[in-house]
């Protein structure tokens, strides 16, 4: 299986006075890639019932993009979760194909209507669970 992508173009917003995409924007980036891939594979009910939260990024910071680049967010999940909490990796490639940043952030899986953390089952995880290609 192979990762989920999602592409993004760097707009003049996201722009910051060193004349490449701010670090707030890669983790706005981050999230959206998130959020994506979950509305791609998790069936409706689940989305309607239960959300994501980050608990921790780590991210690293290999090479810039101006305004007018794409990139191409690249994310997977490759181990299973531990009780509430999981680790998505992700990677952000530059039409080059060179990594632009990368990292893993820790996202808890919450019930929608309590903010109760619930641990993730099996059927939730499996759409996610595979490593890069």
């Amino acid at each position: 299986m192979t990762p989920f992508r999602y592409d993004f173009t760097a707009t003049p917003a996201d722009i910051d006075e060193l004349g490449h995409v701010n670090n707030a924007v890669w983790v706005r980036w981050i999230q959206d890639l998130a959020v994506a891939h979950w509305h791609a594979v998790a069936p409706a009910a689940q989305r309607d019932m239960l959300i994501w939260v980050v608990t921790r990024h780590v991210i690293d910071y290999r090479g810039n993009v101006t305004t007018g680049e794409h990139v191409t967010g690249e994310t997977w999940v490759p181990e299973a979760p531990r009780g509430a909490r999981f680790d998505r990796h992700f990677r952000f490639l530059g039409d080059d194909g060179k990594v632009r940043v990368e990292g893993v952030t820790t996202w808890a899986l919450l019930d929608r209507a309590t903010g109760r953390l619930l641990r993730v089952r099996p059927e939730i995880a499996a759409p996610f669970l595979h490593a890069p290609g």
